[in-house]
């Protein structure tokens, strides 16, 4: 009979945010045994980033100040719980034989392996996941900033620009020029190239000098198949183009890609990303799985169903909201009174219209042509 002391089974810790929750007849398929699963280590600083994009857009500030003291212990399980070791990095190890082996969004048994096809073994520190971290320290300290707090902004700026200094040390490969996909157990840079390294653009935890060489790779034939960006490049031993996490193409997964690389200025890359995975919409009937096989599209005129991906499902169906947002290129300051708008619509989507653009109390709505764009709304909005 199998047996879980409080919080074991179900991998719970103080601060953290759980991995999923079933009810009904499903909870009895529950991941550790309780209907409620917290073993993730890419949930907690999303959470953080999460409230952060609300301030950055002036939405439900009511509701963010509401869980910013929620975001404080999620800050807190990061850096004792998530962070077990205390070397400046999040790691996961399950604590139940139950539960997940890999816990960041890649999470199959196999996802996390080597170039030459190994299996790295946990604690496993994901370069994604500190790209997270990294965005929810930035996030964190500009709500301290809002509120006047100086010490407490300069605090949270700190451990954002260390974090980004290690990582930039500890998971650069210099010889390939790409982010390792994670530290395994001994600290050892499990080198295989991996979308993980998209991850790191979209929070800006990537040097700049470094940019170039990543944006380059994720469009390369390697790892591009022509529907998008998969979530392992063709050369690595462990490829396999109709795996789960293993050189599947992922729309969520290429959506935040292309915003890292918009936010690098790899504007031409960006726009064929965005446009191979609105191609592979059409074919799915513009309803996006969760995953497709990563096939290439000059040997395959559409792209190939993955058999047991969820349609519809909720990130994938988030994924071209993403792109679309990506691609118009706006950067709200409401408190500041400004916005940065600089869209870079692909010609064939155009003419455009995007409305009901929320930002702060505002709706706006902007058309862009051949000719230009114009924005209106922003009278309302001071």
């Amino acid at each position: 009979m199998r047996h879980f002391t409080r919080g074991f089974g179900s991998e719970e810790e103080p601060g953290r945010i759980l991995h999923e929750i079933r009810f009904g007849p499903a909870a009895r398929l529950a991941l550790g045994g309780r209907s409620a699963y917290y073993g993730t280590a890419d949930a907690t600083p999303l959470f953080v980033m999460l409230l952060g994009e609300l301030r950055r857009w002036g939405r439900h500030s009511e509701l963010t100040q509401k869980l910013l003291p929620h975001a404080d212990r999620a800050l807190e399980w990061m850096e004792r719980h998530g962070d077990a070791d205390g070397d400046g990095f999040i790691e996961y190890s399950r604590k139940t034989p139950g539960g997940l082996v890999n816990q960041g969004w890649k999470d199959s048994w196999d996802a996390v392996n080597f170039a030459d096809g190994r299996i790295a073994r946990p604690p496993i520190a994901l370069a994604e996941v500190q790209a997270y971290a990294y965005a929810a320290y930035r996030a964190r300290a500009a709500f301290a900033r809002q509120a006047g707090d100086g010490s407490g902004a300069r605090h949270w700026d700190t451990k954002a620009a260390r974090l980004k200094h290690v990582f930039n040390r500890a998971f650069w490969l210099p010889d390939k020029a790409w982010y390792a996909a994670a530290l395994d157990c001994d600290k050892r840079p499990v080198d295989a190239l991996t979308s993980s390294i998209g991850h790191c653009l979209w929070t800006g935890i990537a040097d700049a000098d470094k940019a170039a060489a990543v944006a380059d790779h994720l469009l390369s034939a390697d790892m591009f198949s022509g529907w998008g960006i998969r979530t392992l490049a063709a050369s690595m031993a462990a490829y396999n183009p109709m795996s789960y996490h293993n050189g599947s193409v992922w729309p969520h997964d290429n959506a935040l890609c292309a915003a890292g690389l918009m936010r690098y200025g790899f504007t031409a890359h960006a726009q064929r990303v965005a446009e191979a995975v609105f191609g592979a919409a059409a074919h799915f009937g513009h309803r996006l799985p969760e995953l497709f096989c990563g096939f290439p599209r000059d040997q395959h005129p559409d792209p190939i169903p993955y058999p047991a991906s969820c349609s519809p499902q909720a990130w994938a169906a988030a994924a071209p909201l993403q792109l679309l947002t990506t691609l118009l290129r706006i950067t709200p300051r409401p408190r500041a009174g400004r916005l940065r708008c600089a869209p870079a619509i692909p010609g064939r989507y155009l003419p455009l219209q995007a409305a009901g653009l929320r930002i702060a109390g505002s709706r706006l709505a902007l058309d862009v042509d051949h000719d230009g764009w114009h924005l209106t709304g922003l009278e309302q909005a001071g």
